[in-house]
């Protein structure tokens, strides 16, 4: 039988969980996470948690196949509403929008506190992510970025109970343990070119929202100043 192996941005995740961590995998797909770290005996048990009724069935079939099912269990439900707070003390979701992964917390308010060490990959809006974290007092302690193919993802290290933050969104593009990754500069160099397109787009655009406009601006400007401070 082989063992899993995991794709790079789920990779960049397991290197980021903790030795004997009790793990709450949200969105498990085919728990592909919990298996991996299990194998590599990183973790004492797992959470396996999914919305999706298939992807949770094949996730069954994975943990049985590999004889964990004593130590992984599977949840039905949305976000963390089926993990109990005493049950986990590092939560990983990925694969969601920034948004989605915003709500998943914020209806799961127990997260924000230093008990527990968040593991977030936002597939989409990572700014707003970034804002509200540092907007309900999680701390970003660290942040990684792979690639994938030909897309660039990143994986944040969050804890709660800290200081409440209002930053504009346009900062939120970058955070400084984002300009401490390895392999930040191709990451901003491609984020750089992204939003230089789309602020072009605007630029051209008839009856443009120069409101939209000016933001999307500020964007572009953080984004290079970022580039110039690890250049």
């Amino acid at each position: 039988m082989n063992n899993i192996t995991l794709t790079p941005r789920l990779k960049l995740i397991a290197d980021r969980i903790e030795e004997n961590a009790y793990l709450a995998d949200i969105g498990t797909d085919h728990a592909h996470l919990p298996i991996y770290l299990m194998e590599k005996g990183k973790i004492k048990s797992a959470i396996a948690s999914d919305i999706r009724i298939g992807p949770l069935e094949r996730a069954k079939q994975n943990i049985k196949k590999y004889g964990f099912e004593s130590k992984i269990s599977i949840r039905l439900g949305a976000g963390l509403e089926k993990v109990k707070p005493n049950e986990c003390d590092t939560i990983s979701i990925a694969g969601m929008g920034g948004e989605t992964i915003a709500e998943i917390l914020n209806q799961a308010k127990w997260t924000n506190s230093k008990d527990y060490t968040l593991l977030l990959q936002p597939m989409t809006m990572i700014s707003y992510l970034r804002k509200w974290l540092w907007q309900n007092g999680y701390e970003i302690k660290n942040e990684s970025v792979c690639k994938e193919e030909h897309r660039h993802y990143v994986v944040m290290t969050a804890i709660g109970g800290n200081n409440k933050k209002d930053i504009p969104l346009y900062e939120c593009c970058i955070s400084n343990a984002l300009l401490k990754a390895y392999g930040v500069k191709d990451y901003l160099q491609a984020q750089i070119k992204k939003e230089s397109v789309a602020l072009e787009g605007l630029k051209q655009a008839k009856n443009a929202d120069i409101e939209r406009l000016n933001e999307q601006q500020l964007i572009v400007d953080t984004l290079k100043q970022g580039l110039e401070e690890i250049s």
